[in-house]
């Protein structure tokens, strides 16, 4: 592991779309906890490396919902060129969805008996992911059949191993790697980081970047099902994991073709009352998902499933705590 210690700052000012809620969409607390992040309301210093340099980014909210200003900093070794900086913009933009309307959205569904105050609550929310495709892909390896605990303690490794902790505006948080330092590492050198099979999986992907088999910013002007293809032709990445990239990596909001028994659980509670563990079935819920929302579908769900995990930071909900394997 490497540190470095970021001391050049650009600061600027990003203007999303309207509605813009800051909070809901930078932090997802259904996420697990990682270095490379830390939130407060109204707040969030996250790393980024980009082409190859590492960074330091503070978001700060400074307007409002119907006005939305987000205050971000920059932070980096060295004094950055402009046509640099423009490019991570373009980047952050991107990734963390701040030029979707929600218009036709918060329309369609405002008086929804279910969803409408939900809307309400969380008006401006929507999908992001803040790391790159790869750095998405690693997430979801480290996820699979783990614990939250076991899938912070892989990732942790992973981060110690081959990212880079940076400090930067008093925060010590560490960035991913690019897939090229990975380039020669045997399968055996992952599994003493304790990961398990998911090593293979790790060495694969990361093999498929440094190949170029696999091109995050190609893969965002295709159509979702050339998409969903060249994810699939990865190693170790399921039908839940490319749903899941669909979504919150190429944001399609009508992406829900895929419901894993966990989700299928939650679902049927939040949805139709049901006992988590008499669920309903997976084939009722996606046409449930098709009547209801339509085009909007994964955005919709993801609303009311985000409502509920908000709830959660502030009461306990039994039967959730049931199913949450910590």
């Amino acid at each position: 592991m490497t540190s470095l210690v970021l001391k050049q700052e650009f600061p600027t000012i990003i203007i999303p779309e309207t509605p813009f809620n800051f909070d809901a969409t930078m932090h997802k607390p259904d996420h697990f906890p990682s270095a490379d992040n830390e939130w407060t309301p109204g707040t969030l210093w996250q790393t980024m490396i980009w082409r190859g340099v590492p960074l330091g980014l503070r978001f700060r909210d400074s307007g409002s919902v119907d006005s939305p200003r987000v205050f971000l900093s920059i932070w980096s070794q060295r004094k950055l060129e402009k046509d640099f900086i423009a490019s991570i913009l373009d980047e952050i933009t991107y990734r963390n969805n701040w030029s979707l309307d929600l218009t036709e959205f918060t329309k369609r569904f405002g008086g929804d008996p279910q969803l409408g105050p939900v809307i309400e609550r969380w008006r401006g929310m929507r999908p992001l992911n803040l790391g790159s495709l790869y750095e998405y892909l690693i997430i979801t390896i480290v996820l699979q059949n783990a614990t939250v605990r076991r899938s912070v303690n892989m990732l942790q490794a992973l981060f110690e191993s081959y990212g880079t902790l940076l400090s930067f505006d008093g925060k010590d948080l560490y960035s991913y790697w690019e897939p090229e330092a990975m380039r020669g590492v045997t399968e055996e050198k992952l599994r003493v980081l304790k990961v398990g099979y998911r090593a293979k999986s790790i060495k694969r992907v990361t093999e498929a970047f440094i190949g170029g088999k696999i091109d995050e910013q190609k893969l965002r002007g295709q159509p979702k099902e050339i998409q969903r293809k060249a994810l699939l032709a990865l190693y170790g990445v399921g039908p839940a994991s490319a749903l899941y990239i669909l979504s919150d990596v190429f944001h399609h909001l009508d992406e829900l073709s895929h419901i894993s028994p966990w989700e299928q659980k939650i679902y049927s509670k939040l949805f139709y009352d049901r006992d988590p563990e008499d669920p309903v079935s997976v084939e009722e819920l996606i046409k449930t998902f098709d009547e209801r929302y339509g085009s909007y579908k994964m955005l919709a769900v993801h609303y009311i499933w985000e409502d509920l995990f908000w709830r959660r930071k502030t009461q306990k909900i039994e039967w959730l705590e049931k199913l949450i394997r910590l």
